[in-house]
């Protein structure tokens, strides 16, 4: 799913009201459908007794809030209106739907004239605020009267939903930070397509989570659309499995070889092997010190060894010719020795690789191999990990530009992992993640994910093909987790036992 820009959002509405043809107060009320649609059937929804206060702006977000308000309104829900006159100036749409509202006599409708009017305004916890303020065109810090009514919003207990964007959030400009006030919402539902700052962390506290509603923009004009970055679905996904062929063989799929592990990181190692097996490789061979062997082979009897002559880290490398795939990193220390084989490793090998952990640990201090590891490799960093490798950034669109230029220069995929996982191609197009939970932050998270996407580069997957497969399908298996037992208490074991459901479930 492409990630478009406001502009490119409002002239994809423009676009459709001329070509559909339809009429923008017609697109507003299917906007509006979309948003209670869903707002009736979730979680939200659910609660006793409550009410929904509204707050709209004057444009055509609050034209959206005062079409949600009457269609509630119609479902026989309990609404309040807050109608925030901070200008003289009303949308055309907006006033259309002022007058639609005012005449069903169930709806509360206030005036709030001055922040002294905020004051009268009662709500329980059980009530719900939805954000209808501004939308995608804001382009200035928020003050005045619209102002002291977002502060007001954010001092209640209250969960919040707001309107394709919290209101304060600037879509137009690219900005160090949220300079002035902003709705902090609990949930945004959104339309059509994400939008780029929905992908970045620093404005998490302000969107929540967020839901994408189809509200009929022309689909041959977006896809017309010019853009880098992508948002991941599960259509998306689909397109990308490579189905099991009859005749195939264990050959048919390849020869991964995972090096990982030192003393007391065992482990490390065998999640990765663990993942790597169960994502479809024909052979997975573990290249681990002597420590590891009775453990690995105890653990996993699929995976072929080849032990180090070292006992507790490693200090030498199996011929490399055979594999497909070679990932490295999970759980290998920073000896000295073993520094010097990852260098060799990457001097060597031709398959292309999956670096992680240590290994860019090693790597970030040595710059100079990045140029040396072998065409088409993946690097799959943790934000520390890429600070390393890039230095420091002030903020979440400069990381971003850091992401994609060192993956054009470097001529590597670069997985910076995280909420909404960003995978940085050559090319410097960017695509984002849709799966994943907070429960997934934990040791050994990225060792599944390493171990995966070896696998799938073992089996022919082009690395783009195998960064962005790999990670959503990571990503599923550790909201199946989640599911199954609490982010609090999951760990990465539970992720590798999820895998074969998140599989089936992609495939179903």
């Amino acid at each position: 799913m492409k990630i478009l820009s406001a502009e490119q959002i409002r002239e994809a509405d423009a676009y459709t009201i001329s070509h559909e043809p339809v009429a923008s107060i017609d697109l507003m009320e299917r906007a509006a459908e979309a948003c209670v649609n869903w707002i009736c059937a979730s979680q939200f929804s659910q609660k006793a007794n409550h009410v929904y206060h509204i707050f709209c702006g004057l444009g055509n977000n609050g034209g959206d809030g005062l079409a949600i308000a009457r269609l509630l309104a119609e479902k026989k829900q309990t609404i309040c209106v807050y109608i925030i006159r901070y200008s003289d100036k009303i949308s055309a749409d907006f006033k259309i739907n002022e007058e639609r509202l005012r005449a069903i006599s169930s709806v509360s409708v206030f005036e709030i004239e001055s922040s002294e009017n905020l004051k009268s305004i009662k709500m329980r916890s059980a009530d719900l605020i939805i954000d209808a303020i501004f939308g995608t065109g804001l382009n200035k810090v928020v003050d005045g009267l619209a102002a002291d009514v977002i502060n007001f919003v954010n001092s209640l207990s209250v969960l919040t939903i707001s309107i394709d964007v919290p209101s304060g959030l600037n879509l137009v400009h690219k900005v160090k930070s949220i300079d002035g006030p902003c709705i902090k919402a609990s949930h945004t539902l959104t339309f059509q397509v994400p939008k780029l700052v929905f992908m970045f962390p620093g404005y998490g506290q302000y969107i929540g989570d967020f839901t994408i509603l189809d509200i009929g923009l022309d689909t041959g004009f977006i896809e017309r659309q010019e853009t880098i970055n992508y948002f991941t679905t599960l259509a998306d996904i689909k397109k990308l499995i490579k189905p099991r062929s009859k005749f195939s063989h264990k050959g048919t799929y390849g020869h991964a070889l995972i090096v990982a592990g030192s003393y007391g990181k065992i482990g490390a190692a065998e999640m990765a092997v663990n993942a790597c097996l169960q994502s479809g490789a024909g052979l997975v061979t573990a290249h681990v010190p002597k420590c590891g062997n009775e453990i690995m082979q105890t653990a996993l009897p699929e995976a072929m060894l080849s032990i180090d002559s070292n006992e507790h880290s490693l200090s030498e490398l199996p011929k490399l010719e055979k594999y497909n795939a070679i990932g490295v990193g999970p759980g290998l220390g920073d000896e000295k020795q073993t520094q010097n084989t990852v260098k060799l490793l990457i001097q060597n090998a031709s398959a292309p690789m999956v670096v992680d952990a240590d290994a860019l640990n090693i790597l970030s201090e040595n710059k100079t191999w990045i140029s040396f590891l072998p065409k088409n490799s993946i690097l799959t960093p943790h934000p520390k990990e890429f600070e390393r490798l890039v230095g420091k950034w002030e903020n979440d669109y400069e990381r971003y530009d850091k992401l994609r230029e060192f993956a054009f220069k470097s001529g590597t995929y670069v997985v910076l992992k995280g909420a909404h996982t960003a995978i940085a191609c050559p090319d410097a197009t960017v695509y984002f993640n849709s799966t994943g939970n907070p429960g997934m932050a934990k040791g050994g998270s990225g060792d599944v994910l390493t171990g995966i996407i070896t696998g799938l580069l073992a089996q022919g997957y082009f690395s783009k093909d195998a960064a962005i497969l790999g990670v959503y399908w990571h990503g599923l298996a550790g909201d199946i987790a989640a599911d199954l037992k609490t982010q609090q208490t999951m760990k990465a074991g539970d992720i590798v036992e999820s895998l074969s459901k998140a599989y089936r479930t992609i495939l179903d």
